[in-house]
C-alpha cells in the first residue's frame, strides 16, 4: 500500500444532507466537480436519509430518519470507518478551485499531531493565536476558545471522528447543537485550530498568512429552507452549461423568484430565530 492509499483510508469527505433538500443535490455536485481538486487523498460520501442518489465521485450512504445529531452520529459510528471527517453540507456550493496538495498536507499534520478539530472558514467572531505551522502560505492558528463564539459550527471543518461524535448529543437539531455544543466546548476547552482556507460568503481572512496563500471559496445558497440571493451567480453559470444544466437553472430560478422551499412548498411563516441570530453574527 502506498502513502496515498494509506492517507485516503484514514480521511473521509462527508456531505451531510437531508432528503427534503434533494433539490440542491445537482447544484452541489456540479460546482463541486468543477472546483474540487480530486488529488486530495480521501474517500467521498454523500449522506442522505433514505433517498437514493448517484452523484459522480461520491458513495451514497444513508442515515435513516431522525434528528440532525442522531443521523450524523449514526453515520459516524456505523458507516464511516475513516479516522478523520471533512464535513460539508449540500448548500455549500464552491466557486473557486481547491488545492489537493493543501488538503494532503493538512491531513498529514492533523494525523501526526492528533488534532481534533480544524476550522477552515473565516469569521470575525473567531479570535486566533498563531502557531509555527504553515500550509501553502496559510498559518495554522489556535482559537482562543473563551474569546471566540460558535466553537461548535457546521461550516467546513476537519474533525477527528471520535471527537465529533462526542459533540453530538441525542435529539439535538442543528441550531441547538451549535448553541449547546459551543457551551460544552468552552467548558472542555480543547485545542481548536483554524485555517483561512475557505472564503465563506465573501468573508475575509483573520490570520497573518503569507502572500502566496490562495484561498478557495463557497457560498451557502440556502436559508430558512429556501434559496437566497447568493444563488444568482450559480444560476447564471448553469445557464451557460448543457441543456440539462440549463433546465436545472430554470428550476432554481423558479424556486428563487417564487420563494418556494426546497421541497416546493410556499415560504414558511417564521424563520428560526436562533438561525437568524447566527447568520447575523456570521455576517451571512
Amino acid at each position: 500500500m502506498n502513502n496515498n492509499d494509506s492517507q485516503q483510508n484514514q480521511f473521509a469527505l462527508l456531505v451531510h444532507t437531508c432528503d427534503r433538500y434533494r433539490f440542491l443535490y445537482p447544484g452541489f455536485s456540479y460546482f463541486f466537480d468543477k472546483y474540487w481538486d480530486f488529488g486530495a487523498h480521501c474517500n467521498y460520501y454523500f449522506a442522505t436519509e433514505e433517498a437514493e442518489t448517484a452523484l459522480p465521485h461520491f458513495t451514497n450512504i444513508k442515515s435513516g430518519n431522525g434528528e440532525w445529531a442522531d443521523r450524523l452520529r449514526y453515520l459516524l459510528e456505523h458507516i464511516i470507518r475513516e479516522q478523520y471527517v471533512l464535513y460539508f453540507q449540500e448548500d455549500m456550493w464552491l466557486n473557486q478551485p481547491t488545492s489537493g496538495s493543501f488538503f494532503n498536507k493538512l491531513f498529514a499534520l492533523a494525523q501526526a499531531n492528533n488534532w481534533q478539530q480544524i476550522k477552515l472558514g473565516s469569521a470575525s467572531l473567531y479570535k486566533t493565536q498563531p502557531t509555527p505551522y504553515y500550509i501553502e502560505g496559510f498559518n495554522v492558528t489556535l482559537l482562543d476558545n473563551q474569546a471566540s463564539d460558535y466553537l461548535m459550527s457546521h461550516q467546513v471543518t476537519l474533525w477527528n471522528k471520535d471527537f465529533l461524535i462526542q459533540q453530538l448529543h441525542k435529539g439535538e437539531h442543528p441550531w441547538r447543537n451549535e448553541r449547546r455544543g459551543t457551551k460544552r466546548l468552552k467548558k472542555l476547552n480543547p485545542q481548536i485550530f483554524h485555517v483561512d482556507y475557505f472564503a465563506e460568503n465573501g468573508q475575509g481572512t483573520i490570520n497573518n498568512n503569507q502572500p502566496n496563500a490562495i484561498r478557495s471559496a463557497y457560498y451557502t445558497i440556502s436559508g430558512n429552507s429556501m434559496l437566497q440571493n447568493r444563488v444568482e451567480p450559480y444560476i447564471t453559470a448553469l445557464l451557460q452549461g448543457t441543456p440539462e444544466q440549463q433546465t436545472y437553472a430554470a428550476q432554481l430560478e423558479y424556486h428563487y423568484q417564487n420563494q418556494l422551499t426546497h421541497d416546493g412548498l410556499p415560504k414558511p411563516r417564521k424563520e428560526d430565530i436562533f438561525k437568524k441570530i447566527k447568520n447575523w453574527l456570521l455576517n451571512k
